[in-house]
């Protein structure tokens, strides 16, 4: 099982809460914190994805240049 989500040259971390029985994650390698979670895996992914294009949305509409991610944030 793959511990890390990919989606437009970002990386996302899989994670557990156990007691809150939620999965959740963070982008890995940039500088902005965002994260994102979901009830099961394919929420997860979705909401992934939808923070990754909010982000760059957010970036262009204020002028920003988003992070790039590091080379190799995901190991």
């Amino acid at each position: 099982m793959s511990q890390t989500l990919h989606y437009r040259g970002y990386d996302g971390s899989v994670e557990l809460s156990a007691e809150d029985r939620v999965l959740h994650g963070s982008l890995l390698g940039i500088r902005d914190a965002i994260v994102y979670e979901g009830a099961d895996a394919e929420s997860l992914e979705s909401n992934f994805r939808a923070a990754v294009d909010e982000y760059l949305g957010f970036c262009a509409e204020e002028g920003k240049t988003p992070d790039q991610p590091r080379e190799g944030s995901a190991k």
